[in-house]
C-alpha cells in the first residue's frame, strides 16, 4: 500500500471515529506532502516521504520539550498524541546489529580508508536507511568504525 493510500485510509477512519487530533495531524501531514510536491514539481519518492515524516516527528519532539519546559502539559500531551500518529507512517527501525552490518558493507563498497572518507560513506548510506535510523546515531557509528581503520 502506498503512503498516499495509507494516509487516506487513516483519514477515513479518523473521520468516522470523529477523532479530531488524528484528523488535524493527518491533514497537516497531507498539506506538508502537497507543499513539498509543489516545491519539487513531482510526486514524492518513498525516501522523501520518510524524510518529511521524520522532520514532522522532530518538530513534535522539539515542541514537547518546549511545552514541558514551559509547564504546559496540556499542549505537550496533544503533541505526544500527534507524535504517535506520525510514527505509524515510519518503517520499522533498524536494530543496532543490522545498522552496523549495513555501515560496514557501505564502507567496503565505497572503499573508505579512514575518517577523511566519512562524507562519502554518509552520502551513500543515508538514502538506504531513509527513516529507519537516526542520522546522529549513524554518523557516530560511521565515525567509530572509520577511526578503527
Amino acid at each position: 500500500m502506498s503512503f498516499y493510500a495509507k494516509i487516506d485510509a487513516k483519514l477515513k477512519e479518523a473521520l468516522k471515529a470523529k477523532d479530531k487530533i488524528t484528523l488535524d495531524t493527518l491533514r497537516g501531514l497531507r498539506a506538508a506532502i502537497k507543499n513539498k510536491e509543489v516545491e519539487l514539481q513531482r510526486k514524492l519518492t518513498e525516501a522523501e516521504f520518510y524524510q518529511l515524516v521524520a522532520k514532522q516527528i522532530r518538530q513534535r519532539e522539539d515542541a514537547i520539550a518546549q511545552f514541558k519546559k514551559g509547564n504546559r502539559l496540556d499542549l505537550a500531551e496533544k503533541e505526544e498524541k500527534e507524535l504517535e500518529i506520525l510514527k505509524q507512517f515510519m518503517p520499522p527501525p533498524l536494530s543496532d546489529d543490522e545498522l552496523e552490518q549495513l555501515v560496514r558493507q557501505v564502507i567496503a563498497e565505497v572503499g573508505a580508508k579512514g575518517p577523511q572518507d566519512m562524507g562519502r560513506v554518509m552520502k551513500e548510506i543515508m538514502p538506504r536507511v531513509s527513516g529507519r535510523a537516526d542520522g546522529k546515531h549513524i554518523s557516530a557509528l560511521v565515525k567509530q568504525i572509520l577511526s578503527e581503520k
